[in-house]
């Protein structure tokens, strides 16, 4: 931080809005940080010597005599192994009662890696979820979100995934969370031990909109120092993107830009893709994969969110309440893991991908036999026995609340298949079949 004796200081604001503040001032950087009235500020735009902050709290209360202060630099995060097991703020400074963190410091909202450094991902990532390792298997360096609705418990899936995935080093980025979820979070990471691997970046309900925008940055700042620095393998969890997309929309509408689709900023696709192209596979071992939630509005996939966000990652993966077992699922029809081909079969069992195949044709069966019933056709016997597989299916593998290894779904989906079909139904290769078919079947 620049020197006091040093700071730039101007007491005479030219324009106010709701979340904006301009200033005449000279040698300023773009992002670089100040403060408006005692307020934490950011540069948002520069012409000629017209500067605009973004004040992170709002403008309310700010006069146009306030005194503004250019800091010398950008956001920034004291990156060291001290981080782990910590609870920050969007400005990167301890919520849960500890120390400051030492460490060197780095500016937050770099560049994605030089393609001339990454590695083709190949590295299986498991999450101990059924519904994704069976049929949409991550790969480190990958980049997914989750879609599901605003009621479902996808907070519990991503606390889930964080506590059963293989990696070396879990980053948090809670984007808008209400109370009760940043300590459920806190609560689960805590009971199961599992803190010492663990580092949270927490924006809440509670705190300014605006800071939401910084959380991401901030836990892929993080993320970056562990595979960088310590070769580590990285999971970076960010929920919910919705919030942070809203949050941009909210700066670009006081900003009084013109807005695009759905009320969106025309730079959503350039926002949200500078962070997830932070995923990355290095060459020498290290890897950040990303796994976000976005929430949709009323199941509207076409909205610019959800619309943006496919163009730019690789699959994912959809979350809706089955009602046959009342329970929230992967639906095996809307999600998809565009790098599974690397690793099932050959990071896993080489009956996985038959095995997987072939599931999902007959539950596709059951599906058809279903729109059959509700149009009051008979049912064949084929029929109400893929009723009876799509129901165990949903229940014993697809269900979020299922948390056992791989082996074991492809051992449990062969007691389905053998339980409900012949080895001819099924459909698989014969040589696979002699080796795994239930033996009492």
């Amino acid at each position: 931080m620049m020197p006091t004796a040093f700071q730039r200081i101007y007491t005479k604001v030219e324009e106010i809005t709701k979340a904006t503040c301009t200033v005449r001032a000279t040698d300023v950087g773009y992002e670089e940080l100040a403060t408006v009235n005692g307020q934490l500020a950011q540069v948002v735009k520069i012409m000629g010597d017209e500067v605009t902050l973004q004040v992170f709290a709002g403008t309310e209360g700010v006069p146009t005599n306030a005194e503004v202060i250019f800091l010398g630099k950008a956001p920034s995060l004291k990156v060291s192994e001290a981080l782990a097991g910590r609870f920050f703020n969007a400005y990167g400074n301890p919520i849960d009662g500890g120390p400051e963190v030492e460490g060197e410091e780095q500016e937050i909202g770099g560049p994605s890696v030089n393609p001339v450094r990454r590695k083709q991902p190949s590295e299986l990532i498991t999450t101990g979820i059924a519904g994704i390792d069976l049929n949409n298997t991550l790969v480190t360096g990958q980049k997914i979100p989750f879609f599901a609705d605003p009621d479902q418990p996808f907070n519990q899936v991503m606390a889930t995934v964080a506590l059963r995935t293989a990696a070396d080093r879990i980053v948090l980025g809670g984007i808008g969370l209400t109370n009760d979820d940043y300590l459920y979070f806190k609560s689960v990471f805590e009971n199961a031990g599992a803190l010492h691997r663990i580092v949270s970046f927490v924006n809440t309900t509670e705190d300014p909109t605006v800071e939401r925008l910084l959380v991401p940055d901030m836990a892929l700042t993080a993320a970056e120092y562990f595979a960088v620095e310590k070769k580590e393998k990285v999971l970076v969890l960010l929920t919910d993107m919705t919030l942070y997309a809203d949050a941009l929309s909210i700066v670009s509408n006081r900003m009084d830009q013109i807005p695009s689709k759905d009320s969106m900023p025309g730079s959503l696709y350039s926002d949200l893709a500078k962070l997830y192209e932070k995923a990355v596979q290095f060459d020498d071992g290290g890897s950040i994969t990303i796994v976000a939630v976005t929430t949709l509005s009323g199941g509207d996939i076409t909205h610019a969110i959800p619309d943006n966000t496919g163009y730019i990652t690789e699959g994912q993966l959809f979350l809706r309440r089955d009602t046959d077992i009342g329970k929230v699922i992967v639906d095996p029809f809307r999600s998809l893991s565009r790098l599974k081909q690397l690793v099932i079969g050959k990071k896993t069992r080489e009956d996985h991908p038959q095995v997987m195949n072939s599931a999902v044709r007959l539950y596709a069966d059951a599906a058809n036999a279903r729109t059959k019933l509700e149009n009051g056709f008979e049912l064949t016997n084929y029929d109400e026995r893929t009723l009876e597989f799509a129901r165990e299916y949903s229940d014993k593998l697809l269900a979020i609340d299922v948390n056992i290894d791989t082996d074991k779904m492809l051992d449990t989906a062969w007691q389905l298949f053998a339980a409900h079909f012949s080895k001819a139904e099924v459909g698989i290769k014969q040589s696979l079949t002699d080796q795994y078919w239930p033996e009492n079947q």
